[in-house]
């Protein structure tokens, strides 16, 4: 089944004006399908305040690397020594993944003495990476 007006397409349309099909009406928030009647609502604090971090989150998420660092980090707290030795990379090479997922507050750390340990931010980190597999998952 084609999907005539979806939301890329609306948002797309709204940006550039440039689509004759979609109607917008300010009033409610909503975008029409003008071909199917489909209409569906816009969410503009979704736009304004949270488009940006979560498309950091999902480029930060698009490196293989940074995949298997949260996927050993899924199952215990590790240190950069130990995850190198999984991954075979340099503690170098790591050390610059882990600052990656750290920027983006997919992990944090805590020191033990003089080691640094890694986990997960918190359980939303995992919903997301269980949720991104059970879709490829589900696609393969």
């Amino acid at each position: 089944m084609r999907r005539c007006c979806s939301f890329l397409q609306r948002a797309t349309a709204l940006i550039r004006k440039d689509e004759p099909n979609i109607s917008e009406n300010k009033t409610n928030n909503t975008v029409t399908c003008d071909s199917c009647g489909h209409s569906a609502r816009i969410h503009p604090q979704l736009a304004d305040k949270y488009v940006q971090p979560m498309a950091e989150i999902f480029k930060v998420l698009g490196d293989p690397t940074r995949i298997k660092i949260l996927e050993l980090l899924s199952h215990e707290d590790m240190c950069v020594s130990n995850i190198a030795e999984m991954l075979d990379m340099t503690h170098s090479a790591i050390s610059h993944q882990l600052r990656q997922l750290r920027h983006a507050q997919l992990v944090k750390f805590s020191k033990s003495g003089k080691e640094v340990i890694y986990s997960l931010d918190d359980e939303h980190v995992l919903t997301l990476f269980a949720q991104a597999l059970d879709h490829v998952k589900h696609k393969v």
